[in-house]
């Protein structure tokens, strides 16, 4: 991808093979020959050969095989070792582990109870997952799903097209009040009213034909339909007629039909997952090797030290300071196993309200966006090989991506910030009301972003800015509040699916932010559902965000490239170079939302870093 740096995983350890010597039985000894009879005597009878000790068996190596008896490779540690640990946030606000209950309120080790129609490899194409197959219809209003036969859910059911279609009713019903619910705006037939509460349930576009095939209607032709499957975990019908949609929030009434089931769950201490015996995996994917998957409830300013004492095998970009990346990027040995990529094509962005005083004013949103120095805070904030500086918002490598033609939109410029603030009725800031920057419970690096940026705007425009960390539930609430309750903000968004249709789609009108450009939504549509040519696609979609860029009501900041510190002893095909050369473990991470738990293992240089289990 270009502009983006790339950290190859080299791995240290080389693992010897284990020589067995073979012990050879002892030679049997050759019968001795008749001696000849002497004359006038009885013959002497042919002596028997003694018996030979039985030659001695090499012994069979012990196999190191999982649960379901695939066996683990050469290099990996016994399996009662298969242990993966990480951080779990204290401050967050969780719920459920279930993607179709609440989305931004799950739990850490999530969404590996279900797995979804679609998978995505680690090059991000769409792959066959629950769903062997699928096609649409000539008109392309209808995708037909063929669903995987023998599937079962851990309590004995199977897994049919039923349970699809339980799990859409549920998240349309505007009782349920889905914080995903935008996802299918304007894509699933009826989906609009039904959660309006214009229309029952039963009348959304999605059917079970039978109990392997399943259908959706679109609203209109919708090319990227597939990709949107990414997220099509299904509920068990069973469970939630027998205990509500949250069955998963308690070990006791917990049912699994992915690769992990539930064994330990006290909230804001500890969670662990151990691997569902009824799991086959599909085509030799997606079966685990870890025996047990362990979140651990910490403050993150504590991660970085837990990851260097050996208590979590993975610190997340979120989680690692600017000033624990400085120890990082000059120590060799974490320098090399802090693998980045280009995650979720990610993009840091300020929000103004355009609908209230002083954000409704051009100008005013013109001096902010001028106001931004995107290089200094690279350099300076994320080290630069957390970020690279962002003038729109999608990311190089992005489909539609055509960053190079706004760098002189709204470039760094102090006294052109000051001009148009002061034409605004602002001069140097005077009677510029006092700004609040709420964050949306931000790790240490977007804070440190957000606190440079509101140091600048006090010492450049003389306006008063404070910084305020909210907790995630409240700021979603508050955000998603009709008038919104958020003015001014700095948030990030990041892909769904790898098309412009998802991430332009964010700033419709009728959204989360309080932005509106008719012409935009017209261009954004249009795109979205457009079947033609693509590079005509790709074309409206560039005169869609350059309308984005230029309206100022959302300044791009910087695009992330985050890293994961992982230890040395993960390994699998998730930290092999994919098709760009990076090898990184990529977005989503270890979840069934790709196939890149497939594999993964712990090798026996664990023993370096852990004691063996007692």
């Amino acid at each position: 991808m270009s502009g983006q740096r790339r950290v190859t995983l080299l791995y240290l350890v080389a693992i010897c093979a284990l020589l067995l010597s073979s012990c050879a039985g002892g030679a049997t000894p050759a019968p001795a020959q008749p001696a000849e009879a002497p004359a006038a005597e009885e013959p002497t009878a042919t002596p028997v050969p003694p018996t030979p000790e039985p030659p001695t068996a090499t012994p069979a190596p012990a196999q190191n095989l999982t649960i379901y008896g695939d066996p683990l490779p050469e290099d990996a540690a016994p399996y009662d070792m298969q242990t993966y640990k990480i951080g779990c946030d204290i401050k967050g606000n969780h719920i459920t582990f279930d993607f179709q209950v609440q989305v931004y309120q799950r739990f850490c080790l999530s969404d590996l109870f279900q797995v979804q129609l679609v998978n995505l490899d680690k090059d991000f194409n769409v792959i066959p997952n629950a769903a062997e197959s699928w096609e649409v219809s000539e008109d392309g209003l209808t995708w037909t799903f063929h669903i995987r036969p023998g599937m079962e859910w851990t309590d004995g059911n199977p897994v049919t097209a039923h349970d699809w279609v339980a799990t859409y009713q549920y998240i349309a019903d505007p009782n349920h009040a889905w914080d995903f619910a935008w996802f299918y705006a304007g894509v699933l037939e009826n989906w609009d009213e039904i959660i309006a509460g214009e229309k029952p349930v039963t009348e959304l576009g999605v059917k079970a034909v039978d109990d392997l095939t399943l259908q959706f209607k679109t609203k209109k032709p919708w090319p990227a339909f597939p990709a949107m499957m990414q997220f099509s975990f299904a509920l068990s019908k069973a469970a939630m007629e027998k205990y509500g949609p949250m069955y998963n929030s308690k070990v006791e009434t917990s049912v699994s039909m992915g690769p992990y089931k539930l064994a330990v769950l006290e909230p804001g201490k500890r969670i662990e997952l151990e691997p569902n015996p009824v799991f086959k995996g599909f085509q030799g994917k997606m079966r685990p090797r870890m025996k047990r998957l362990i979140a651990e409830y910490m403050d993150v300013s504590t991660g970085f030290a837990a990851f260097q004492n050996h208590d979590i095998d993975r610190l997340s970009y979120e989680w690692i300071a600017p000033a624990d990346l400085e120890i990082v990027l000059n120590d060799p040995v974490l320098k090399e196993n802090f693998l980045v990529d280009f995650g979720d094509f990610r993009t840091d962005y300020l929000v103004m309200d355009t609908y209230t005083e002083p954000f409704n004013n051009l100008n005013v949103r013109k001096a902010f966006a001028h106001a931004v120095d995107r290089e200094s805070i690279v350099k300076n904030v994320l080290t630069e090989i957390k970020g690279m500086p962002a003038y729109s918002f999608l990311m190089p490598g992005f489909p539609a991506s055509n960053s190079e033609a706004f760098k002189d939109t709204y470039p760094y410029d102090v006294e052109k910030a000051k001009q148009l603030l002061a034409e605004a009725g602002y001069p140097n800031g005077e009677g510029f009301p006092k700004l609040v920057m709420k964050l949306r419970a931000e790790g240490p690096t977007p804070v440190a972003v957000a606190q440079a940026y509101a140091a600048a705007l006090k010492e450049h425009l003389g306006v008063e800015v404070e910084v305020s960390n909210m907790d995630f539930k409240s700021y979603m609430d508050e955000l998603n509040a009709k008038p919104t309750q958020v003015q001014f903000t700095l948030i990030s968004y990041g892909m769904d699916y790898l098309d412009p249709s998802n991430m332009l789609g964010v700033f419709l009108s009728g959204g989360r932010h309080p932005w509106s450009n008719a012409e935009y939504d017209r261009l954004v549509k249009e795109a979205s559902s457009f079947t033609g040519d693509p590079a005509e696609r790709t074309r409206m979609f560039q005169e869609a965000e350059k309308i984005l860029v230029e309206d100022a009501a959302f300044v791009f900041v910087y695009h992330q490239t985050p890293g994961d510190l992982i230890k040395p002893f993960i390994k699998g095909p998730a930290l092999e170079p994919d098709n760009n050369g990076v090898a990184a473990w990529h977005w989503p991470g270890f979840s069934t939302f790709s196939d890149l738990l497939s594999g993964v293992y712990i090798t026996k240089d664990v023993a370096n870093y852990r004691q063996p289990p007692q």
